[in-house]
């Protein structure tokens, strides 16, 4: 227990500062792709926050977690509000109310599941970057990290496979288009997308205007 606790904290220590250039997720999904016998592909390039367009992370914040900079990890009014609607309705697709931390937590330290031991991983990786990193590092390490297509990992590599430029180059409409894909990036691609995407484009367009307005957005950390 305590080399776990020793090796974790480390971890999430030293990533406050190096660059995420490969997590688990990654690995698995080559292996999944090996294994179908299919083209491996793994397309990923760390840029620092500052070299991203300034409207991506707040595409991101107004589609995925609009209390981002004002939570501590966890959104429990999202949770309780999920939790209402997933036993009201019926439906097969129920909503999440993960946050950017979680998903950073999830997507860096952690695999794909459901399980209670990766949630309760997930929780603790949460507390832990939300402890020791700062909201921007937080913001900078999703947006290099989340899986946006097949293959596809970061803003920089969907920018240019989707749109044949760099992260620093996208407009707020393909940054809203981008952040339109993320509740299930392999499904929904902003090369290709569908007429709910386009849908969810715009209303994430429309939320940016409020996001600029109220909040104060992280600032752009120095390029390393």
């Amino acid at each position: 227990m305590v080399a776990f606790f020793a090796s974790t904290i480390l971890s999430v220590a030293a990533l406050r500062f190096v660059p995420v250039f490969f997590t688990p997720l990654m690995f698995i999904r080559c292996y999944e792709q090996f294994k179908e016998g299919r083209q491996l592909k793994l397309s990923h390039h760390w840029v620092p926050l500052s070299r991203m367009s300034a409207d991506m992370p707040v595409a991101v914040i107004a589609s995925e977690d609009a209390r981002f900079l004002s939570h501590h990890g966890f959104d429990f009014q999202a949770i309780e509000h999920a939790a209402k609607r997933n036993l009201t309705e019926k439906s097969k697709n129920k909503l999440g109310a993960s946050t950017i931390s979680q998903q950073t937590a999830k997507n860096v330290f952690l695999w794909p599941g459901r399980s209670w031991l990766r949630k309760g991983l997930e929780a603790y990786f949460t507390v832990l970057i939300e402890l020791m990193w700062p909201k921007e590092r937080i913001i900078e390490v999703y947006l290099n990290s989340i899986e946006m297509g097949e293959g596809i990992y970061g803003v920089d590599a969907v920018a240019r496979e989707h749109f044949a430029i760099t992260a620093d180059r996208l407009s707020a409409s393909q940054c809203a288009l981008i952040a339109a894909t993320l509740p299930n990036p392999r499904r929904f691609s902003s090369l290709t997308p569908t007429a709910y995407v386009v849908r969810r484009q715009q209303r994430i367009l429309r939320e940016m205007a409020y996001v600029r307005k109220t909040i104060k957005l992280p600032r752009p950390a120095q390029s390393r």
